[in-house]
């Protein structure tokens, strides 16, 4: 009966009680977890706990833990006996801190597995990962999860590594990498070096990326941007402008004709971390499958000057760590104990205790000048695949 009763306390327990302050419902779903013998009520449990307790890190381990995680270790579930190591690594357990640092070095464990091992570490900000996260960039498997996890880092060898790297990177590794080296002010000064001295190409820097360097209000850093990338839009005027200038542009009787393939893959680098189009994107901004995308003028409105009209679930969030991380995100929840992001390339939580600024912006997500950094063949495809009906294969795509 008593078993009973405790497995019903865990099932009407609110997941927000766990993000509140007080951690009491802890102790009452270990006791479930110590009478619970069904595998997959362990798991509810436990994955509730993870969610929970996300971003937090240092938790106090409740009464009974040490029992309870001894006794699922030995589950037959891989997913209980991860999210146990993983619960024991928030809840501070060294032991729990060498296995997650022996399964992210050894290279005959599933990639799956390995990266678990790694946001485990990253979440409970373990102090010695910088060091074996640039030498995971030399693993494809495990490249994106590093690149982003060094961002938690203020280390001065991870701007050079990550450079280093740059020119063998795809487009996703490139956002990754660009996404990090703007986190830091002192990351963002070297990315900004790199670029005046043609490491790279100025049309591979997104404007998100660009927005968020012009947010630390650095002067070098945004002189270096307006020669080397283009201007910041200050008037209406100068919207009016381009309005004209690529409509112009793009309904021209002598125009050659655009190829929406390519115009899907310019959509896929450009937009496709933060826009859905035909169920294939992010879901940092709208859903544009069904907006009025055919309308020239409505989508040279949005794209030219995307705070004309900002929806409030779209408004830039920023976020400033007391170790000096900059966040830029839409709000996805925040509690009593934690924040989350979602950024272009991934959903970030942090602990209220390691923020130091948070503050909503009257800047949508969406950046100005996506469209400047761009060709003219590329502004022509992207448009008409925008206009388009249907999805279209990707170049070389059968």
């Amino acid at each position: 009966m008593k078993r009973f009763c405790l497995l019903f306390l865990a099932a009407c327990l609110p997941l927000a009680s766990l993000r509140a302050q007080s951690d009491d419902a802890l102790p009452i779903l270990v006791q479930v977890l110590q009478s619970a013998d069904d595998p997959q009520v362990q798991l509810d449990i436990l994955k509730g706990l993870s969610d929970g307790l996300k971003g937090r890190r240092g938790v106090k381990a409740p009464a009974g833990w040490d029992a309870v995680a001894t006794k699922l270790a030995q589950s037959p579930n891989p997913q209980v006996r991860e999210l146990v190591q993983q619960l024991s690594l928030t809840f501070g357990s060294a032991s729990a801190l060498g296995d997650m640092r022996k399964q992210l070095l050894d290279a005959k464990l599933p990639p799956a597995q390995r990266l678990a091992a790694l946001e485990a570490l990253v979440g409970a900000k373990d102090a010695t990962l910088a060091e074996t996260l640039r030498q995971l960039l030399a693993e494809p498997a495990l490249r994106g999860a590093a690149l982003r996890g060094l961002a938690s880092y203020d280390d001065p060898k991870t701007p050079p590594a990550i450079l280093a790297l740059l020119p063998t990177l795809d487009p996703a590794g490139k956002r990754d990498a660009f996404s990090t080296l703007a986190s830091r002010g002192s990351f963002a000064k070297t990315l900004v070096g790199a670029l005046v001295d043609g490491k790279f190409a100025a049309k591979e820097l997104p404007a998100d990326i660009v927005r968020q360097l012009r947010n630390y209000q650095q002067p070098e850093i945004n002189a270096a941007l307006d020669k080397h990338w283009g201007s910041a839009r200050e008037s209406s005027a100068d919207i009016q402008k381009q309005t004209e200038r690529y409509k112009a542009m793009l309904t021209a009787a002598n125009a050659p004709k655009p190829d929406l393939a390519k115009g899907r893959a310019v959509f896929a680098k450009t937009c496709g971390q933060c826009h859905t189009l035909y169920g294939v994107g992010g879901k940092v901004g709208p859903e544009l499958t069904g907006s009025n995308r055919a309308d020239l003028d409505y989508l040279l409105h949005n794209i030219l000057d995307p705070n004309a009209e900002i929806p409030n679930d779209y408004r830039t969030w920023n976020l400033d760590t007391k170790d000096d991380r900059s966040i830029a995100g839409v709000m996805a929840r925040q509690d009593a104990t934690t924040v989350t992001l979602v950024t272009p390339n991934e959903t970030v939580t942090i602990a209220r205790t390691d923020i130091a600024r948070l503050k909503q912006s009257e800047l949508s997500m969406m950046p100005e000048g996506l469209l400047q950094a761009l060709p003219e063949e590329e502004v022509r495809n992207l448009i008409a695949y925008l206009r388009g009906k249907e999805q279209v294969k990707l170049p070389g795509e059968k």
